[in-house]
Formats: structure tokens, C-alpha cells, sequence
């Protein structure tokens, strides 16, 4: 059953944000941002569906809705976000319309995910330290005469018996308290929107398709299809990715558009220009063999 935790948040109209701009502009202040950014879009309030969109080139404002927005909540976050001086008082002037927001409720950034694939690499490189450990032990068990001298002694001597048992690897494997496999960028990306979505939460997502290859897309769709449908999540989504825009009933704002205005996902620039690629080359799909799985 699809549930709306976030419903709506007004944006500072033009006169409020023109105004803001003119009382400061003799101070020290040198960035007003994010005063200016969206009066020139026309847009002052954005309705938010089960799945919203938020598409648009850099600079055109996506990001930032979902800090304000996150800001405004008080979400949870792992990563800083660079914020003028002027944010907390634009964020303070916004107004926001929720119902109850669960416990849970988080931004993910591509930072996030970047960290993620750091500890990740960081981790296994200490699993690898410690395999070649293992092996050094292996041998060291493997041709050790053992000779009783108390209880204390045992466990040495259950392990070098087990090295004489089986093979360096299998050793090495079942020694190991935690292996963690290395994924490549593309798994643990996956893995951490996999670990991260839970049920019934709110969750803002900028840009989740960075790192993930056309194949991990589609997977990350249908687990936000999925976690909207069924798990009582709701997702507001910064993003160009065709594969995510093109989730069934998705309210899409297409911030490149002066003014802003939803569009279907077939309707959007980034969209139509891949549409028009393929179709161009459509002739090659149709000559060209189908590689075998």
C-alpha cells in the first residue's frame, strides 16, 4: 500500500526571496544562495507522490530541494553538505506539510555511497591481511609435531590437525572469522541501498545511479518500486537516470523547464536523446547477433 509521509513544501515566493536578497546585500554576505535559485523557475511549492522526481541538469536546483528539505525535517544524514550562510535562514522561511515522518527517515548522497566503497575496500584489505596470515599459519601447522604437555595446548593442537586435514584454502576459509568477498564497485553500491532501505520511512535519494552499471539500475528500480509498493516507502529521488524515471505513476518535475513543470519520463530532454540514439542505430540492433548468455 503506497503512503505519502512528505506532502508538500512551500518555497519562498519572489517577493520573500527578492526581498531577503535586498536586506543583505550591504552586509558581508557574498553567496545568497540558495535565495535567487528558484523564483527565476517559477516554482514556489512541490507536491511529493510515493515516487517524486527531481530532474535536471547540474546547477538546476534538484540537490538542493533535497537538502532544504532534509534540513527542514532534521533527517538523518552521514555526509556534510556544503551550505552557504544563507541556508538555515532560507531553509527556516520554508514551509513544509507532513504527515507524521517515521523514525528511519534519511537523505542518501552519492557521497554516502563513495564512503561506503572506501570502508568497503579498507575492510577487505584488512580480510586480505589477515588470509595471508592464515596461509603463513597453515604452513607453520601443517609440519608441526605436537606433544601434549596440558589442556591448555589442545586448541594448538585441534588446529594442526585440522591444517594436516584439509587444504591450505579450505583452511584458510573456515579460519577466517568474517570474509567478506570483494565486490566490485557496481555490488557494493548496490549493497548499500539494499542495506540502508528499510520499511515504512521516508528516504531522499541524490543521485543513486552513480557507480551503478545499466544492469544494477534496473535492480535499484524495482527495490524502490518494491519498497514503495509494498513496504510503505516513500523516496524523493534527484536523478538524470533513464532506468529510475521510468518508474510506473512516478510524478516527475522537470527543473531544466522555465517554468518548472511535471513531465511523463518519455517527455524529458536527457531521455528523448538516448530514445533518438538508439533509434538511430536501430538497423545494427537488428542485423547484429544477440550475444550468447
Amino acid at each position: 500500500m503506497y503512503k505519502t509521509y512528505l506532502q508538500k513544501i512551500e518555497l519562498l515566493p519572489l517577493a520573500a526571496d527578492v526581498g531577503f536578497v535586498t536586506s543583505v546585500k550591504q552586509t558581508f554576505h557574498t553567496s545568497f544562495y540558495p535565495f535567487g535559485l528558484f523564483p527565476d523557475k517559477g516554482l514556489e511549492e512541490i507536491a511529493f507522490a510515493p515516487v517524486t522526481f527531481l530532474y535536471g541538469g547540474n546547477g538546476s536546483g534538484k540537490t538542493t530541494i533535497l537538502n532544504i528539505v532534509a534540513e527542514k525535517l532534521g533527517l538523518q544524514r552521514r555526509s556534510p553538505f556544503n551550505q552557504s550562510s544563507c541556508f538555515s535562514e532560507y531553509v527556516e522561511q520554508c514551509r513544509i506539510r507532513t504527515k507524521s515522518i517515521p523514525e528511519g527517515s534519511k537523505i542518501l548522497t552519492s557521497d554516502d555511497v563513495f564512503d561506503f566503497l572506501i570502508d568497503a575496500r579498507s575492510i577487505n584489505s584488512e580480510i586480505d591481511s589477515r588470509r595471508e596470515e592464515l596461509v603463513r599459519e597453515y604452513g607453520e601447522r601443517r609440519y608441526a609435531h605436537h606433544q601434549l604437555k596440558s589442556i591448555d595446548e589442545f586448541e594448538d593442537f585441534r588446529k594442526s590437525n585440522e591444517a594436516k586435514r584439509k587444504t591450505q584454502s579450505r583452511f584458510v576459509k573456515d579460519q577466517l572469522m568474517m570474509n567478506i568477498r570483494m565486490h566490485s564497485n557496481g555490488e557494493s553500491a548496490m549493497g548499500f541501498f539494499t542495506s540502508q532501505i528499510d520499511e515504512n520511512a521516508l528516504y531522499l535519494l541524490d543521485e543513486p545511479e552513480n557507480s551503478l552499471s545499466i544492469e544494477r539500475q534496473l535492480e535499484l528500480q524495482k527495490l524502490i518500486l518494491d519498497s514503495a509498493r509494498y513496504l510503505g516507502c516513500q523516496f524523493v529521488i534527484a536523478t538524470h537516470s533513464p532506468v529510475l524515471l521510468s518508474i510506473p505513476d512516478a510524478l516527475i518535475y522537470d527543473l531544466d523547464e522555465d517554468p518548472v513543470r511535471t513531465k511523463s519520463w518519455t517527455e524529458l530532454k536527457n531521455v528523448r536523446t538516448y530514445y533518438e540514439f538508439f533509434k538511430s542505430h536501430a538497423k545494427e540492433f537488428e542485423t547484429d547477433k544477440v550475444p550468447e548468455e
